[in-house]
Formats: structure tokens, C-alpha cells, sequence
């Protein structure tokens, strides 16, 4: 009983809720029972009472011991959490670092204090004992995301709590090293295929063909086994290479030089032989990679061949090789097989729409025309959409000359946006002419609204961005220009029909004229049968000379970008014009072509400020150094010695910053090197 009335044990009885809440249960119940005994008769109360005395003394006696046992149980958890965290802090594998607000050490855990070895932190600056921790902790400040970053040889995951100044590391190496043997060892599948093998082995003999072939072959394995890849012939122009990611990570460090050598060695017996690869990889699946693997080469080659292409689902592609000009190899029965297709497309559809690519050139404008008279020869309607507000001068003059001589039909049918998306149907047919991006299309909103019924004639090397799904594509990186295309495509529609007129066939001549720089640049024997072509269909030489007239102000513009060259890397010519004014798009080209001009100049570029606002490049070279791949980094796309681009937000100050940044890429020097 003694022990009952200790202070402590007094303290903790009347501090537990529960017990309390008992104890005084008890009482009144006991109570009650007392004073209905003592109303039955004074003995059964004095009973009553003696009974519920030791009942309440044992009850309470009890209840103060369950409430001294969980005190004692509380205290004794409560200590042992307390000496848990302690230990955790020091001896759990997690890195713990506290700072002040002058950023000096204040504590720092065993755990990560052996990285140290004998340096003294507490109370020194961190960034004057170890900076690099100290750069990489302040990069990662006010992020509330874990991070993993590389120090003292080892991967950590990291992560601020910048309200208490604390950071924690975690040594994260063997996992990193556990996912980087997974990610090496996955699998990459890519096809080879020889671009012109067929075309040079019709001119040989057996034996000679054999000798090709076995070379060939024989470079291609000793290559795949070099890089620990399993290559496999599927025809004597096609072969199936298998390997891990670890193998094609060293193969794109080496640019996979396999096609210079091959190419290189070929031309010196007389048998040039390029090849075109498309490798996947990012994927379990190998029908799901065996399906972007040839989509892959399918790129490579719509590109004009020469080159690999590698690239994962939903990953962005990366080029390699692209380094001489592709080599002609359409035929003439390719073309009629599309001109037929395209007649039965017109054919199927209510009306065509045709477009070219923003700021039309003359052979945008040209394909335009010679599409619309495909469709009148085929009793077909087809509408022109056009932005009369933005315009080359050449276009414009063509558009004056529709109205100056009466071609009304033809001016009843250049529509603009807003017209072609308020007659566009769902059997309408699009035409894509001169470029296969929609970004940079007349009217991105019609290619979205007919994006199921789109057909691309092009002679740009295909890009990465490319309409999905598209019901017909003639892409050929071999012809001088589209209208070279599509003037081929006209001598195949029916006979009875009204032919070409003197105004298509001359702007269609115009076209070839400008993309092939008055058939010096590109210009192949098709080139000339489709100028001769157009020019038996009345294209008038004088009206060509007239449209591509320039007036004196074009003229001293162009010469004043010429004057502000500077020169890059000892064999790039770069012209930037001046952030606010404006320069027409042809006077920029005309500058970019005449600084190629230049003696040793390999490559050029011009920069301006467009009538829309955007800041447009206009790249040249003269092949040794391949400017479609440079203007791709930075949007656009284009010819390996002829490509563009445009670039928004950005003033010509920033945009010849960023070029130059990706001109002094080690890559882009090796390959102006070369």
C-alpha cells in the first residue's frame, strides 16, 4: 500500500487517461452498490462495503502496475528509437552533411567521413576541401528530386534538404554498374544494304562481280567481328547485322568508318559502292526493332544514301557518313509508275489541294503549276494555297505575269489558307510539293485536317520529322529539283488532254534553272530531257531572264553581306546581317552561293532577318562538307551542299552564335577535315 502512494507512481496513475478513467468507474460503481446495500439493511451494507474496499484495492493495485508497466515500456522504446537514430547516424550506409548558413561543416557521419580520409571539415568551408562535392551540392540546392552524381570515383544519389542545410549521399555504384551491364548488353539490330550495287555490277563481268562481292563481304566481317557484331548476307546486296548496345556505342564513337573504307577502296578499282544502314536498338522486342530497323534504312536512303542511321522509338535519329552526292538511280519507269498512282489518286478524289513550303522559290511555285495541270489533264480541280504576303520577288513577278496575260484560270485557283481549309472535305487530296515537313508547309492547319490523305513529292533527303502514314511518296535526292519531277510525270498523262502551257512550262524551267544554278550544281542527264522537255512546251528564255531580274537595291544588299564576311576554321565563309533589317530570302541565297565562290572557301552561310520575322541561314558548299547536316542540328534540312533554315525568337546575333557553336564541334572540324 506503501508503494501505491509514491509520488512517481502517483504521477504516472494520474497522468494515463485510461487508468484514471477506470479507477473513477470503479468508484462510482462501488459507490452505487454501497448505498443500495445499506438500504437493504445495515449488515448487507457494511458486507458490501468490506467486499468492494479489497475489490478496489486490488483493482487499483492492478491498474497502477498496468500503468507503471507501460510507462516503463514507453521509456524504455522511446530510449531505444532514440539510440537507433544516433546509431543511423552513424553508422547507416547514407552520407549525411550539415552545414551552416556561410556554408561551413558542422557535422558530418562516419559513413561518409571515410571519403575524406584524414581531412578536417568540421568548422571549414567545403568548397575549400573539396570543391567539386561542394559545385555539384549547390547545382542541386534548391531541388526537391533526387539526384545522381559522380564523385571521389564513385556514383552517389544526392539529395538537398536546403531549409535544414543537410545533404545526403548515398553510394549508388554497384547499382549503376548493374544497370549499365543491362543497358550494354541489350540488343541493337541493323540491315546494310549496297546503295548502287546493281547499278555497277550490270556493266561487269562474273568474275569481276564475285571479286566485288567477296570484298565486300569479306571487309564487312572482318568490321563486325572487329566491334563484336554477327553479320549475316541475306542477298548480295542486303545484309543483317546483331549486337549489343556496348558494340554500337564504340562503332558510333569510330563514326562507323566502314563506309569510307568501303567506299573509298571500291572507287579505287573503278566500282564505287556506298552503303546505306539503318541499325535500332532501345528495344526487347526484335520484331518491334526489325520493323525501325529497316524504317531506319528506309530514312538513310530517302536521305540519298551513303550514310547510317540510328535511332530508337521516340528517340531522336543520329546521322552518320552523308558525305558525297547521292548517285542517280531513279528510272523512267519509276516515274511512270507514280504518274499512274497519282492518276488514280486524282481520280478518287473530290478536289486537290497542293502546297509548297513557306516562302515559295520558283521551283515550289513551278512543281505548284505543273501538279495543277496534271489534275486539269485528268478533269480534275485542283486549288493552289498560297501566302501572297510573303513571297520571293521572283514569285511575285510570276503572280503578275498570271494577271498581266490572262491566265485567269489559273489565278481562279491560287486560293488562300483560310479558303482551303473552308473546301477542304475528307476525300480531298493533298499534295506536298518541294518539302516533306509539314512544320514548314504553306498551312500546317490543311496537312492536319487532310493528314490522312497527304502525298509528298520532294527532292530534299528526307528528314527525321515526316508525316505519318502518307498514301504516296516520291522522294528522289537524286533529281536537280522538283519541278524536274513532276515535268517528268506530265509526258506520261493522257495524250488527249490540253497540254502544258508556255507560263507552267516557263516557271517550271525557272525552277530547275534556280535549284540547279543555271545547271551547273546537281544537273544530271534527266535534268537536261526535262528542260528540253519544257522548253519543246513553249518555256520562254527571255520571260526566265526577266523573272529572275534583281533590282539595285537586291544587288547592293547582296554585295554589302558579301562585304561583311567573316572567315571560320580557315575554309567557311559566315555573313550575318544586322539584327533589325530585313533581307529578301533570294538575296540572301544569291550571297550565300557567291561567297562559295571564293577561293579555299569550302562552305558558306548567311544569316538574316526575314520579312516574317524569323532568322533564316542559307547554306552552301561545294560537297567536300556537308551543310544539310548542319542545318538540321539547328531545324531545318536540305541538299548535302544546299540547305536551309529558319529559326524564330532569336535575333541574327544569337542565331550566329549557336552556329558557330555547332560549327566547332569536333565532329562537324573532323568532317570539314575530310
Amino acid at each position: 500500500m506503501k508503494d501505491f502512494f509514491d509520488r512517481e507512481n502517483i504521477e504516472i496513475f494520474i497522468k494515463n487517461t485510461n487508468v484514471r478513467s477506470l479507477a473513477l468507474f470503479l468508484f462510482v460503481v462501488s459507490g452505487l452498490g454501497i448505498i443500495f446495500a445499506f438500504l437493504m439493511g445495515w449488515i448487507y451494507g457494511l458486507i458490501m462495503l468490506v467486499l468492494i474496499v479489497i475489490g478496489l484495492y486490488f483493482s487499483i493495485e492492478l491498474l497502477q502496475k498496468m500503468a507503471t508497466d507501460t510507462h516503463e515500456y514507453l521509456n524504455d522504446l522511446a530510449y531505444r528509437i532514440k539510440t537507433g537514430e544516433q546509431q543511423a547516424l552513424l553508422e547507416m550506409p547514407i552520407g549525411i552533411l550539415v552545414f551552416d548558413d556561410k556554408d561551413k561543416v558542422e557535422w558530418i557521419n562516419p559513413y561518409l567521413a571515410h571519403f575524406f580520409g584524414d581531412e578536417d571539415l568540421i568548422g571549414n568551408q567545403l568548397e575549400a576541401v573539396e570543391p567539386e562535392l561542394f559545385k555539384k551540392i549547390k547545382a542541386h540546392w534548391d531541388d526537391e528530386d533526387y539526384h545522381t552524381i559522380e564523385w571521389a570515383g564513385k556514383q552517389f544519389t544526392l539529395l538537398v534538404q536546403a531549409d535544414f542545410n543537410i545533404a545526403y549521399l548515398m553510394d549508388v555504384t554497384k547499382y549503376i554498374e548493374i544497370e549499365s551491364l543491362y543497358e550494354d548488353d541489350k540488343l541493337v539490330l541493323g540491315n546494310i544494304y549496297l546503295d548502287n550495287y546493281a547499278e555497277i555490277s550490270q556493266g561487269m563481268s562474273d568474275s569481276d562481280i564475285s571479286n566485288l562481292r567477296n570484298y565486300i563481304t569479306s571487309e564487312l566481317n572482318e568490321w563486325a567481328e572487329k566491334y563484336g557484331l554477327f553479320i549475316k548476307t541475306i542477298d548480295d546486296d542486303y545484309y543483317l547485322i546483331l549486337g549489343h548496345q556496348s558494340s554500337l556505342d564504340i562503332v558510333e564513337q569510330n563514326k562507323f568508318s566502314i563506309l569510307d573504307v568501303i567506299r573509298e577502296n571500291t572507287t579505287k578499282q573503278n566500282s564505287p559502292v556506298t552503303l546505306s544502314v539503318g541499325v535500332a536498338y532501345g528495344d526487347n522486342d526484335l520484331n518491334k526493332l526489325s520493323k525501325l530497323a529497316q524504317s531506319n534504312l528506309d530514312l538513310a536512303l530517302g536521305r540519298g544514301g551513303d550514310q547510317v542511321v540510328v535511332k530508337a522509338a521516340d528517340k531522336q535519329a543520329r546521322f552518320y557518313g552523308g558525305k558525297t552526292n547521292p548517285m542517280e538511280k531513279r528510272t523512267r519507269v519509276r516515274a511512270r509508275m507514280i504518274s499512274q498512282a497519282l492518276q488514280e489518286l486524282m481520280t478518287e478524289s473530290d478536289q486537290i489541294f497542293v502546297q509548297g513550303h513557306r516562302i515559295p522559290d520558283m521551283d515550289s511555285i513551278g512543281a505548284c503549276l505543273g501538279i495543277q495541270r496534271i489534275a486539269k489533264m485528268n478533269n480534275q480541280e485542283c486549288w493552289i494555297v498560297l501566302d501572297n504576303d510573303h513571297i520571293h520577288s521572283d514569285v511575285a513577278k510570276l503572280l503578275e505575269k498570271v494577271d498581266e496575260d490572262g491566265y485567269q484560270d489559273i489565278q481562279d485557283h491560287i486560293i488562300t489558307v483560310d479558303q482551303a481549309l473552308e473546301k477542304a472535305t475528307d476525300h480531298s487530296l493533298l499534295i506536298m510539293v518541294d518539302h516533306s515537313k509539314p512544320k514548314i508547309s504553306m498551312s500546317e492547319s490543311l496537312f492536319e485536317r487532310l493528314k490522312s490523305r497527304v502525298m509528298i513529292i520532294d527532292h530534299h533527303r528526307r528528314g527525321e520529322e515526316f508525316p505519318e502514314n502518307p498514301i504516296l511518296v516520291y522522294i528522289e535526292p537524286y533529281a536537280s529539283s522538283t519541278c524536274e519531277l513532276i515535268a517528268e510525270m506530265i509526258e506520261y498523262q493522257p495524250r488527249d488532254s490540253e497540254g502544258i502551257n508556255k507560263l507552267e512550262a516557263t516557271a517550271m524551267l525557272t525552277g530547275i534553272q534556280v535549284d540547279t544554278k543555271s545547271f551547273t550544281l546537281r544537273a544530271g542527264t534527266r535534268t537536261f530531257d526535262a528542260a528540253s522537255y519544257l522548253r519543246s512546251a513553249g518555256a520562254d528564255g527571255l520571260l526566265i531572264q526577266e523573272l529572275m531580274k534583281e533590282n539595285v537595291d537586291s544587288y547592293m544588299q547582296r554585295n554589302y553581306l558579301i562585304s561583311r564576311v567573316e572567315i571560320l576554321n580557315q575554309t567557311m565563309a559566315l555573313s550575318a546581317g544586322e539584327n533589325d533589317v530585313i533581307y529578301d530570302s533570294v538575296t540572301t541565297a544569291q550571297a550565300a552561293d557567291s561567297l562559295l565562290t571564293m577561293d579555299g572557301i569550302d562552305a558558306s552561310f548567311v544569316i538574316t532577318l526575314r520579312d516574317d520575322h524569323s532568322v533564316g541561314i542559307s547554306a552552301r558548299s561545294v560537297g567536300d562538307f556537308n551543310v544539310q547536316v548542319i542545318m538540321e542540328a539547328m531545324g531545318g534540312g536540305g541538299h548535302l551542299s544546299n540547305a536551309a533554315t529558319q529559326i524564330n525568337d532569336k535575333t541574327v546575333a544569337e542565331v550566329r552564335a549557336d552556329l558557330i557553336e555547332i560549327l566547332n564541334k569536333p565532329e562537324n572540324e573532323d568532317e570539314n577535315e575530310e
